[in-house]
């Protein structure tokens, strides 16, 4: 489970000390939860991350209780009195006997400028979310694809469904290249991430095809690029995959979303209005 770092979080509408937090509470009863990236002490497009978690709710059969404005005052509370401006914020909607909203700062690892320089590596994993649709908080299928993260010391995790085909990392979507094409996993089988729909929406602008097609894992090596995508990762290029090299990190096209990419974060900040 994420800590709570930094010295404060929210707890409804109250400001709590961390030493207050007790993560037990999440882990009761069913939560929805998203990870927003604080740029300039601004939340990275939060109207698309709530947009994902009324989605969320609605695939879960769940309500929220809080408005995006609502939410939006208490994650700049919580900046405020953390005196922080970069980070990952992490909130949460706990549905219990009594519902609860957590709002917290959690550790963050960015890819560092030789990473996008190079790409990374990564692994096929064998494993499905429960409901890919709905992003559901699940102790143990995190736990379980971190120890093998670790332990191959790689940067992610590429999931491989029961019938062998590619949907998605254990923290990012995945896209891959062939010729002057895009190609990721359908919706149905993926969660519908925030980044994946920037990069949707700047492939629509720059006229690039994509396609959305199951991916057999046996057919990697038939693919000129790929690279992951999340809050933390932003666009980032893939060298290598299990034993499968690429370079990713030269492709014409992931260069290019990458760059554009960086201009709609840099825009969606500057035009935020708090």
């Amino acid at each position: 489970m994420d800590k709570c770092t930094n010295e404060f979080f929210m707890l409804n509408d109250d400001i709590k000390h961390s030493h207050e937090f007790n993560d037990k509470e999440i882990k009761t009863g069913r939560s929805l939860y998203e990870v927003i990236r604080i740029i300039d002490a601004k939340p990275l497009f939060l109207e698309k991350h709530m947009a994902r978690m009324k989605n969320s709710a609605k695939v879960a059969n769940l309500k929220l209780w809080l408005s995006i404005e609502k939410v939006k005052k208490n994650i700049l509370k919580l900046i405020e009195v953390n005196n922080i401006n970069i980070g990952n914020i992490k909130i949460v909607f706990n549905f219990n006997d009594e519902n609860n909203f957590f709002a917290y700062f959690i550790e963050h690892h960015y890819p560092d400028t030789e990473d996008y320089k190079n790409g990374v590596d990564t692994i096929l994993y064998s494993a499905e979310r429960e409901n890919p649709n709905a992003k559901i908080i699940n102790v143990d299928f995190r736990k379980l694809v971190d120890i093998r993260i670790k332990k191959k010391n790689v940067y992610e995790a590429i999931l491989v469904d029961k019938k062998g085909y590619i949907t998605e990392g254990s923290r990012s979507n995945v896209f891959f290249v062939k010729g002057d094409r895009l190609i990721t996993a359908p919706l149905e089988q993926v969660l519908p991430g925030t980044t994946r729909q920037v990069i949707l929406e700047i492939c629509g602008e720059m006229n690039i095809n994509v396609i959305e097609k199951k991916i057999n894992h046996n057919d990697i090596d038939e693919f000129d690029a790929l690279f992951i995508c999340g809050t933390s990762p932003k666009v980032l290029p893939v060298k290598l995959v299990d034993n499968f090299q690429f370079r990713s990190s030269q492709n014409k096209i992931v260069n290019e979303i990458m760059k554009n990419y960086d201009i709609k974060v840099e825009n969606n900040i500057k035009n935020l209005i708090l």
